[in-house]
């Protein structure tokens, strides 16, 4: 009978334990009330809008990965004359071609109501245009959505209160124009979260679906279903993505010149030890870099630094989008005088078609002086012959070679394709920097994999349950311990 007492004993002082234990453990239950009360009426807009916030809460806790674009094109404005790649938007996903332009922010294609928009294209690609019904996860943008009220601050977007629908209208620097509305809805992608780990991801983006067009844009010869803005405003796809961690919060191309071009293109940091980097002119609407002068062959030019300051829309931008370069006349004129200067005795200077253009008979490369442009930090980035020089066939047996600078009157100093071409640039909206280099655009390149600050925390949660389940663990066993030894004992005095 003692001994049957004794096993009671150590039953009843096993079950305290574990009592003790679970009750410093946190609960398993919750309790749940209803965000909005049953039968309460809810405008859709209000459900859509806690749905995205919902969506963009779940994505911060999934640490942000490289997203990988292919690119297709060139710089040479005889060929493509623009660089694109490929997105994938809606459900059942869909692909569409877009020119890679750092020069603006929205991405935007081609919507299957528009009229004006091209049909076919002479780049040997066929043309898709993006049906809002078709897509089961595409959501119109309303006038009261946060996303429309914070963007009517920008310029181009604006509302249309009889349709409650957010709309927009951008006139790109060579005259042509779009215009069209706003769209929520998934993009897909192929995210990297480490060495050769390769994940299916989507994430939301807001994008304009273009009803009309205008321009260079209603011609075949170029046409393409649209543009990637790249640009640092809060509605690029960059700067939607890199907010909710999805990504990092910068980007990086490398455009190749040579041959069918082709290149790079990553929602990341490229890695190379030879990048230099300028800081970013603060609190601009485009990448505006102090360009602070120009060299010929490593002597400066005079030029007054002046006629490169950012203020009332001048400057000096970096842009993609733009295929050649042009400078202002203050500074367009010493650099083409020197670089014709240089060349004098070794190739023939002739005008064609109002172009300074070059006829030659032997490399460019032994022939023309490599040109400078020196920016803030210390940043130069020096142009090879075949980084400022454009080949336009022959003449008279000559090779015609004329120069990719273009003279503006006043206004920007904008750098194109011709100038961005082999080389790696890395755009960090986060450090409020760019940086480059001269690379080989056909090779690989390593890109940095960041963690986010959810992760550290995340991790830092799962620990401490572990530590408690681990207490747990060890007490059990010593329970359990206890309890066969007082069994032993009540068999043994049987």
């Amino acid at each position: 009978m003692r001994c049957f007492l004794s096993l009671l004993l150590a039953l009843a002082s096993l079950l305290l334990l574990v009592s003790l234990v679970y009750s410093g453990l946190p609960r398993s239950f919750l309790s749940l009330e209803r965000a909005i009360p049953l039968g309460h009426p809810v405008e859709l807009e209000v459900l859509r809008a806690r749905d995205r916030a919902r969506h963009a809460r779940i994505l911060k806790g999934v640490v942000g990965g490289v997203v990988d674009f292919s690119v297709e094109g060139t710089s040479d404005p005889y060929a493509t004359g623009l660089y694109f790649t490929k997105v994938k938007l809606g459900s059942p996903p869909r692909e569409f071609r877009v020119q890679i332009d750092t020069g603006s922010d929205i991405l935007w294609v081609a919507c299957n109501a528009c009229s004006d928009c091209p049909r076919s294209s002479d780049l040997g690609i066929e043309l898709n245009f993006f049906d809002t019904v078709s897509s089961s996860t595409a959501m119109l943008v309303s006038c009261s959505d946060q996303i429309c009220t914070s963007a009517l601050q920008s310029t181009g977007t604006e509302c249309s209160p009889q349709i409650n629908q957010c709309s927009y209208t951008f006139e790109y620097g060579d005259g042509s124009g779009t215009s069209g509305y706003y769209v929520s809805d998934l993009m897909h992608f192929d995210m990297m979260l480490g060495q050769s780990v390769l994940a299916n991801s989507s994430a939301n983006v807001v994008f304009g679906c273009s009803t009309y067009q205008s321009g260079e844009l209603t011609k075949t010869d170029k046409a393409v279903d649209g543009i990637f803005g790249f640009g640092p405003g809060a509605l690029s796809v960059i700067s939607q993505l890199s907010s909710r961690g999805v990504t990092p919060g910068v980007f990086s191309h490398c455009l190749k010149g040579e041959g069918s071009g082709g290149g790079i293109l990553v929602l990341g940091e490229i890695l190379e030890p030879s990048i230099v980097y300028s800081p970013l002119v603060p609190s601009q609407p485009h990448y505006n870099l102090n360009l602070q002068s120009i060299a010929v062959n490593g002597q400066p030019l005079p030029i007054d630094s002046a006629v490169f300051a950012t203020f009332n829309n001048k400057g000096t931008i970096v842009d993609s989008g733009t295929t050649l370069a042009y400078f202002v006349q203050e500074a367009y004129d010493p650099l083409v005088n020197a670089i014709t200067a240089a060349v004098s005795q070794s190739a023939n200077p002739i005008i064609s078609k109002g172009d300074q253009c070059y006829l030659v008979q032997s490399s460019i490369g032994d022939i023309f002086p490599p040109v400078s442009l020196n920016f803030a930090g210390g940043a130069s980035m020096v142009l090879k012959p075949e980084q400022y020089l454009i080949r336009y066939g022959f003449l008279d047996e000559s090779a015609l070679w004329c120069i990719g600078f273009q003279k503006v009157q006043e206004g920007v100093t904008i750098l194109g394709d011709v100038v961005l071409k082999d080389k790696i640039f890395v755009y960090d909206l986060v450090r409020q920097r760019i940086g480059w280099t001269n690379y080989d655009c056909s090779l690989s390149v390593n890109v940095s994999l960041t963690t986010s600050k959810d992760e550290y925390i995340n991790a830092r949660k799962r620990s401490a349950s572990g530590s408690q389940m681990d207490t747990l663990t060890n007490l059990l066993s010593v329970s359990v311990g206890i309890l066969i030894v007082y069994i032993l004992v009540f068999m043994e005095s049987l």
